[in-house]
């Protein structure tokens, strides 16, 4: 079974997920919605997709699709998810998939009710050296901290110096470093070690409202993780898992490559899996995969996880004084 996907949204992170896609089974890239006719039709044209459209309604009743990728601003992500699913079209969602986790918990209704797949495209926790840690935790003994990392100074960060709000710094679109960065650092502290019991957020406001930078603790009952991440700066620092027995080291959280224990006792222990040079193979390889099987969620990227992390950042925003337009239709 071929799965026909509708790609919404036409920037670089479509871009690759279509590299992507050269490499996985059952995926047909079917058609393609953006603002303008235009714009579509140049975006079909450059990728082979025979469908170009200007309106999502008439992309979702065409009968043409039975997917959708959906990567616009986040803001949209909720209302645009929830389009699709009342056509009964499976739906996978960048991230982070909704504003609040008021929203994300609707959309899951929405999923369960039209029995369609609903799932965020967070790839990390697909990856081959992501699911090579959660296998080695154990070697490292009993947790005590968890530090993820992520600073990476934004290609818009210089216009916004200048005085020009793009959309990375803009809050109307439900954006800023925690929502675009800090969840990378959030996902795997949740996957790994649940529901934190207390979350405690600092971060960095600019002027537009959106946030710079930030810091959240999460306490757990006897470990507690600390998620670092930023948009005006760079971080060269790695991530950690630290263990009674050994502390495992990650390259980069947001796409773990290099993975490697480093044990009290001096000794090093490689982790890193072979991958593909396209990240986002696994994520949609497990959704293709779902579609293909009749599931509606994943075991691996649930909806539970999703609202939970949702949760946890709508109590950082509430901290920080983060405050989103979207916030106000709960």
């Amino acid at each position: 079974m071929t799965v026909r996907f509708g790609l919404v949204g036409t920037n670089w992170i479509t871009d690759r997920l279509l590299s992507a896609a050269k490499e996985a089974e059952g995926f047909e890239a079917a058609a393609v919605c953006s603002r303008s006719l235009e714009r579509a039709e140049a975006y079909a044209a450059k990728h082979g997709i025979p469908h170009a459209f200007d309106d999502m309604e008439a992309m979702a009743a065409s009968g043409l699709i039975d997917a959708v990728y959906i990567a616009t601003p986040n803001v949209f992500h909720a209302e645009q998810s929830m389009l699709f699913m009342r056509r009964g079209i499976h739906v996978l969602c960048e991230k982070p998939v909704a504003s609040n986790g008021a929203e994300a918990r609707r959309m899951i209704e929405e999923a369960r009710k039209h029995g369609v797949l609903l799932m965020e495209a967070m790839k990390p926790t697909f990856m081959p050296s992501f699911k090579a840690i959660g296998r080695a935790l154990p070697s490292i003994g009993k947790v005590r901290r968890y530090v993820g990392n992520y600073g990476q100074y934004s290609s818009r960060y210089d216009a916004y110096r200048a005085g020009t709000v793009l959309n990375a710094f803009n809050p109307s679109l439900s954006n800023g470093a925690l929502m675009d960065l800090g969840i990378y650092c959030l996902y795997p502290a949740i996957y790994w070690f649940g529901k934190p019991l207390a979350v405690k957020a600092s971060g960095v406001m600019l002027e537009s409202g959106a946030d710079g930078e930030g810091s959240l603790l999460l306490r757990y009952a006897d470990m507690e993780a600390v998620a670092m991440y930023s948009k005006i700066t760079n971080s060269y620092a790695p991530s950690e898992i630290q263990g009674e027995e050994g502390s495992i080291l990650i390259d980069q959280i947001s796409q773990p490559e290099r993975v490697r224990i480093r044990y009290r006792d001096g000794r090093e222990e490689e982790l890193s899996a072979p991958q593909s040079e396209h990240t986002m193979l696994y994520e949609l390889q497990e959704f293709v995969n779902l579609v293909r099987e009749g599931r509606t969620e994943s075991e691996i990227n649930t909806h539970e996880r999703m609202a939970v992390v949702l949760d946890v950042m709508d109590e950082a925003r509430r901290q920080i004084g983060i405050v989103y337009p979207a916030d106000s239709l709960i």
